[in-house]
C-alpha cells in the first residue's frame, strides 16, 4: 500500500494515536532512563540521569546548595493565558532534590515552597539561609533560618514592578559575585526596576532612573547590587532576552542574548561595564530592521547594530537558538578544556556548550565546544550549575516545543522534567560532599553556594582571616588568588596593602581585579590609574578607562588622553572602553586628547577616536575626514553614520560645510 493512497481521516487518526503513544512512552522514571541513553556528551565526559518526573516537572531554573542538593523552580503553570490555563491550582513549587546514598541519583525530593507567586519562576539563588526567587513582577526573598527545608513564611520583596509577567523576557536569576554582591538581569519585557512597594523606579548609582525608555537605558538590563538589594548599578543595557548572567572570580561578567527569533543571531557577550549592547538604535529605539547608513552586511550583525559607535562588540554569535542558563566552570574535576570557561544551555538546538575564550586585545575571542547534546527531540536544556564536587548538573525542561508561549506536555500526569550529571569519562561517578568544610575550603569551592558561605564567614572575622586567606593569595591558582584578594582588600586597615600588591602583580587579571576592588571600595582611583596608565596589557588599560568614567578629578582628562594615545586603531574593545569613559565629559576628555596630539590626530587610530566621540569638536573633524581625498569611498558611510550621534549647533555647522563642499 502506497502512502499517498491513505485517506486523510485515517492519517489524522494515526497521527493522533502516535502522538498519544509517544507521550505515554515519555513519562516516568523508566522512560527517562531510556531517553537518557540518547544523550551525546563530549568525548571526555559522561552523562547520567540524576532525577526525573515525578520528582520534578518542567525545571525552569536550578541552583545547587553547599550540601550538593539540587534546587529547582518548576514551570507547570506556564502561560496562564493559554487554553490549558492553570494546571496546578496551588501554584508552582520550589523543589529540593537530594542524593542521600551518593550513587549519583536523587532519591529524596522535598517541596520548599509552593504558591502562585512563583509560577514559572525564571531564577533561583540559594545563599545560605536565604533563597532568592526571580518571578516577574517581583524578586522574592525567602528564608529558612531553622533549617527544616521549608520557607519560614511568606517572602519579602526585594524588587517590584518588573515587566514580563508569565513571560520568558522578565526577571532572571541572581548570582553571587566574588565582591560579595549580587548580579542579575531582566529581559526586554522586564525593562525596569522598582522599589519593593512597586511605587517608584530605582535610582541607580549613576543617578539614572532604571527603566528601558532610552534615558539612557533601553531594553534588557544587567545589574549589580548589595546583598540587601541596595546600591543598584546598571552594568549594561540594550539586550533582547539576556536570560541569565554569570560572573567569574576576577569579576568579569558574561551573558547570552537571544535574537528576534529566527534570525540566526543568538550571541554571547563579555559585559563591559556600563555598555550599550545594540539591540535597538541607541538614539531612537528603532529595531534592527530600520534602514541606516553603514548598515551591516549580514543579518546576525545587523541585528545588534555592530557598526554603530557606542555599541560593545559581540564575543560570539552562535546562530539560531533559544539560549537559557549560563555559568562559569571554575572547578578542577572536568577536563582542562572546560576549566575557567563558560557553560551555556541553548534549548533551541538542544545543546549545552562551553565557550573557551582567549584574550584578544582589550577583549576576547572564543570558540564553541559542545558539552551535552541528545538525539532526543524533547531534550531542552534550561540551566547548568556546578556542584561542590566539581561535577556539572544540567536541567532539562524536556518538551516537544521550545519557547513561543507553548508546551507539548501540558496535561496533568504527562508532564516531564529531567536533571543530568556530567563527570569525566571513566571516572568514579559516586556523588559525595564533605560535611567537614572550613570557611577556606568553601571559598575555594567550584560551587557558588559554598563560596557564598565561605565568603560571609571569612569577611565576618575581618583581620583574623588574613593568615588563612594568605594561603590562597600566595598560591599559583589565579582564580583562588582573586577570591582571596576580594576579602583581604576588605579588611579594615589592610585595604591599601593588598590593592597595592594586586596592582603590581605579574598577572594582568589580578591587576584588573585590584583596580575593580578599589573602584568598588570608593578609593581615589586617579593615583592607581596613573600607576597603570601605560600597562603593557590592553585589558588593564581598558579597566583604567572604565575607572575614569564620571571621574571629575582635574587629572582625569590627561589620563584619558594618555590611554587614547595607546589605541592601535584595530581594537574595538579598547575603543569602546575609551568611549564609555567619555560619558558626561566628552568635551574635557576629547579636548585633552586633541591638545596632546595636535595636528597628528589624523591617523587610523585618531580617526577611530573621532568616530567614537561626541564632543563639540567632533562634527567638524568628521567632516574633515569625509572631505579628505585620502578617505576611501567605502569608508565614508562609517563617518556619515557617526554624524547621526552628534548634536547641537556644531553639528549643524558641520553639515552645512559638508553640503557646501558637495554643491
Amino acid at each position: 500500500m502506497k502512502l499517498h493512497r491513505i485517506k486523510p481521516a485515517l492519517t489524522t487518526i494515526a497521527a493522533l494515536s502516535l502522538t498519544m503513544n509517544l507521550s505515554a512512552q515519555r513519562h516516568g522514571p523508566a522512560a527517562a532512563a531510556e531517553q537518557a541513553k540518547l544523550l551525546i556528551p563530549h568525548p571526555e565526559l559522561e552523562a547520567t540521569l540524576f532525577a526525573s518526573e515525578p520528582m520534578l516537572l518542567n525545571p525552569a531554573n536550578m541552583d545547587i546548595d553547599a550540601e550538593g542538593r539540587v534546587w529547582v523552580t518548576e514551570g507547570v503553570n506556564y502561560r496562564l493565558f493559554k487554553p490549558w490555563g492553570k494546571i496546578q491550582p496551588k501554584g508552582d513549587r520550589i523543589r529540593i532534590l537530594e542524593d542521600t546514598d551518593g550513587d549519583g541519583k536523587a532519591d529524596l525530593a522535598k517541596t520548599f515552597y509552593q504558591g502562585n507567586d512563583v509560577n514559572a519562576a525564571l531564577g533561583i539563588a540559594v545563599l545560605g539561609t536565604k533563597v532568592i526567587i526571580s518571578c516577574s513582577p517581583k524578586v522574592l526573598l525567602f528564608t529558612d533560618e531553622n533549617g527544616d527545608d521549608k520557607a519560614d513564611g511568606p517572602p519579602t520583596v526585594l524588587f517590584n514592578g518588573i515587566g514580563g509577567v508569565d513571560h520568558d523576557h522578565g526577571a532572571h536569576a541572581f548570582v553571587f559575585g566574588p565582591d560579595g554582591k549580587l548580579y542579575f538581569n531582566v529581559g526586554n519585557s522586564g525593562g525596569q526596576l522598582k522599589t519593593a512597594d512597586g511605587k517608584k523606579f530605582i535610582i541607580d548609582k549613576a543617578g539614572n532612573e532604571v527603566n528601558g525608555r532610552g534615558k539612557p537605558y533601553r531594553q534588557g538590563l544587567v545589574f549589580r547590587c548589595n546583598i540587601d538589594g541596595s546600591g543598584v548599578e546598571t552594568l549594561g543595557f540594550n539586550f533582547r532576552n539576556n536570560f541569565e548572567v554569570t560572573v567569574d572570580s576576577f569579576g568579569t561578567i558574561w551573558q547570552s542574548d537571544n535574537d528576534d527569533d529566527g534570525n540566526r543571531g543568538v550571541r554571547i557577550n563579555f559585559v563591559m561595564e556600563f555598555g550599550n549592547y545594540g539591540y535597538t538604535d541607541e538614539l531612537t529605539g528603532r529595531g534592527w530592521r530600520t534602514k541606516r547608513t553603514n548598515q551591516e552586511k549580514d543579518v546576525p550583525s545587523m541585528h545588534w547594530y555592530q557598526n554603530d559607535p557606542g555599541v560593545i562588540p559581540n564575543l560570539l554569535q552562535t546562530g539560531q537558538g533559544s539560549p537559557t542558563g549560563i555559568a562559569i566552570y571554575e572547578g578542577g574535576l572536568l577536563p582542562k578544556t572546560f576549566q575557567g570557561q563558560m557553560m551555556h544551555c541553548d534549548a533551541g538546538p538542544r545543546v549545552v556548550r562551553a565557550y573557551p575564550v582567549t584574550k584578544s586585545g582589550a577583549g576576547y575571542k572564543g570558540e564553541i565546544v559542545n558539552m551535552l547534546q541528545s538525539k532526543d527531540p524533547w531534550y531542552r536544556p534550561s540551566d547548568v550549575c556546578t556542584a561542590p564536587d566539581g561535577s556539572v548538573f544540567v536541567a532539562d525542561w524536556h518538551d516537544g516545543h521550545v519557547g513561543g508561549h507553548h508546551m507539548t506536555d501540558h496535561k496533568p500526569g504527562q508532564m516531564t522534567g529531567r536533571i543530568y550529571r556530567l563527570t569525566p569519562k571513566g571516572k568514579n561517578t559516586k556523588y559525595t560532599t564533605s560535611k567537614k568544610r572550613t570557611a577556606l575550603t568553601m571559598l575555594s569551592s567550584p560551587n557558588m553556594a559554598s563560596r557564598y558561605i565561605g565568603w560571609q564567614q571569612l569577611n565576618k572575622v575581618g583581620a583574623k582571616a588574613e593568615g588563612t586567606l594568605g594561603e590562597l593569595w600566595k598560591s599559583d591558582h589565579q582564580r583562588l588568588r582573586a577570591r582571596a584578594l576580594h576579602l583581604l582588600a576588605r579588611i579594615k586597615g589592610l585595604e591599601e596593602k593588598y590593592i597595592g600588591a594586586a596592582l603590581k602583580d605579574a598577572n594582568p587579571d589580578i591587576r584588573i581585579t585590584g583596580l575593580r576592588i578599589a573602584r568598588e571600595r570608593g578609593f581615589d582611583v586617579i593615583p592607581l590609574v596613573k600607576q597603570l596608565v601605560s600597562d603593557k596589557d590592553s585589558a588593564v588599560r581598558r579597566e583604567c578607562a572604565i575607572a575614569l568614567r564620571h571621574n571629575t578629578s582635574p587629572a582625569a582628562p590627561a589620563l584619558w588622553a594618555k590611554l587614547a594615545q595607546q589605541h592601535d586603531g584595530a581594537d574595538r574593545w579598547y575603543l569602546e572602553a575609551l568611549g564609555l569613559a567619555l560619558d558626561r565629559q566628552q568635551n574635557k576628555f576629547f579636548g585633552a586628547w586633541l591638545e596632546t596630539v595636535g595636528s597628528k590626530w589624523d591617523t587610523p587610530a585618531g580617526r577611530d577616536i573621532v568616530w567614537r566621540s561626541r564632543s563639540k569638536k567632533t562634527p567638524d573633524l568628521l567632516v574633515k575626514i569625509l572631505l579628505d581625498k585620502k578617505t576611501k569611498e567605502a569608508q565614508k558611510p562609517r563617518y556619515i553614520r557617526a554624524l547621526d550621534f552628534q548634536s547641537g549647533p556644531e553639528k549643524d555647522a558641520a553639515l552645512l560645510k559638508l553640503l557646501g563642499a558637495g554643491s
